[in-house]
C-alpha cells in the first residue's frame, strides 16, 4: 500500500483500497510528518497499530470491512441451508428436540450481531471489557448449571469451579507475558477460555451424574462397607474428569492437521503473520486445557459426596 504525506500539519486522510472479490476495505489514516514518500507499513501486534517509517514518522490505522448487501444475502442462504440439513437429519432420525439446533443458530445470530455492535465501541475500554467478561461468565455458569440439574443446587459449584479455572488460566497467560495484557487480548482470550470452561463443566458434571446413576449399586456397596460418600465415588470422579478432557486434548493434538482453530485463522485474516498467529493459538489452546482441567477436577470433587441416587440430567 502507498502512503503519501504532504507538507503541513497532521491531517486526517481517508483512503479506500479495493481487494479482489466482493469485499471492500475502507482504511482511515491519520499521518504525521511532512514530505512525500512511499513507506511499507509495519504492524505492531502489541499495540494493535500500524507504524510507518521511523519514530517521528508514524500513522495509526483503523481498518473496517464494508459488508455489502449481497454478502449478507449469501451468508443467510448458506446458514439457512446448513440449519435445514441439520434439522432434516434430526427429524429423520426422530431425535429428541430436533428444532433445538435451529433455534440455537437463530439465537446465536442475534447475539453475535448485538455483541458486534457493542464491542465496536468498547473494545478499548477496560471497564466495559470487564463488564462484557462478567456477563459472559454469568451466562456460561447459568447454562452449565442448568445442564446438570436444578439451577438452585448446581449454580454455586459450577460458578466456583469455573471461576477457579478461568482465573487460574488467564492469570498464567498474562502474568507470564505469553500474551500482552491489553483490553482487546483480555476480551479475546477471556471469552475463549470462559466458553471452553463452560463446556468442560457441562461435560464433567453430566458425565459424573450419569456414571453415579448407572453404577449406583457399586456406590451403594461402598457405602454399605463404611466408605465415605466421597470415597464411594472416587473412581467415577476420575472417569468424569477424563471424559471432559478428551475434546480439548484431541483438538490440541490435531491442530494444524485436522483443524485450523478460529483464533489462528482470525489472526491471519487480521494481518498477523502465520508464525505470530501460531504462537497466539498455542497459548490459547494451552489455556483452554489448563482451565478445563481445573474446572473438571474442582466441579466433580464438589459433586462427589453423593448419599442418594441422583437423577440423570435430561
Amino acid at each position: 500500500m502507498t502512503v503519501v504525506r504532504s507538507a503541513g500539519a497532521s491531517t486526517p486522510r481517508r483512503r479506500t483500497n479495493t481487494v479482489t472479490g466482493n469485499a471492500t476495505v475502507a482504511i482511515h489514516a491519520r499521518v504525521t510528518r511532512t514530505a512525500s514518500s512511499t513507506v511499507a507499513p509495519r504492524y505492531d501486534e502489541g499495540r494493535g497499530e500500524v507504524s510507518i517509517g521511523s519514530a517521528n514518522q508514524t500513522g495509526t490505522w483503523e481498518a473496517r470491512d464494508v459488508v455489502d448487501a449481497s454478502s449478507i444475502l449469501w451468508t443467510l442462504v448458506g446458514v439457512v441451508a446448513l440449519v435445514a440439513v441439520a434439522t432434516a437429519v434430526l427429524l429423520l432420525a426422530r431425535a429428541p428436540s430436533p428444532w433445538a439446533p435451529a433455534l440455537a443458530v437463530l439465537r446465536g445470530t442475534v447475539q453475535l450481531a448485538l455483541i458486534s455492535l457493542v464491542l465496536s465501541g468498547v473494545i478499548r475500554e477496560p471497564v466495559w471489557i470487564a463488564v462484557a467478561l462478567v456477563v459472559m461468565f454469568g451466562v456460561a455458569t447459568t447454562t452449565a448449571a442448568r445442564r446438570l440439574g436444578t439451577l438452585r443446587t448446581r449454580l454455586l459449584p459450577v460458578a466456583l469451579a469455573m471461576a477457579a479455572g478461568v482465573v487460574g488460566a488467564l492469570g498464567v497467560v498474562f502474568l507470564t507475558g505469553a500474551i500482552a495484557f491489553t483490553p482487546r487480548y483480555v476480551l479475546a482470550v477471556g471469552g475463549i477460555v470462559v466458553g471452553n470452561a463452560m463446556t468442560s463443566a457441562t461435560l464433567s458434571g453430566r458425565r459424573f451424574v450419569e456414571l453415579v446413576d448407572d453404577r449406583w449399586e457399586e456406590v451403594e456397596g461402598w457405602l454399605a462397607l463404611g466408605a465415605t460418600p466421597r470415597r464411594a465415588t472416587a473412581d467415577l470422579v476420575r472417569r468424569a474428569i477424563h471424559a471432559a478432557m478428551v475434546p480439548s486434548t484431541d483438538q490440541t493434538r490435531t491442530t494444524g492437521l485436522v483443524t485450523l482453530p478460529g483464533a489462528f485463522v482470525g489472526a491471519i485474516f487480521g494481518g498477523v503473520s502465520p508464525l505470530e498467529a501460531g504462537r497466539f493459538q498455542i497459548v490459547v489452546l494451552a489455556a483452554i486445557i489448563a482451565a478445563g482441567a481445573i474446572v473438571a477436577t474442582a466441579l466433580t470433587r464438589m459433586l462427589a459426596p453423593v448419599a442418594t441416587r441422583p437423577q440423570s440430567p435430561a
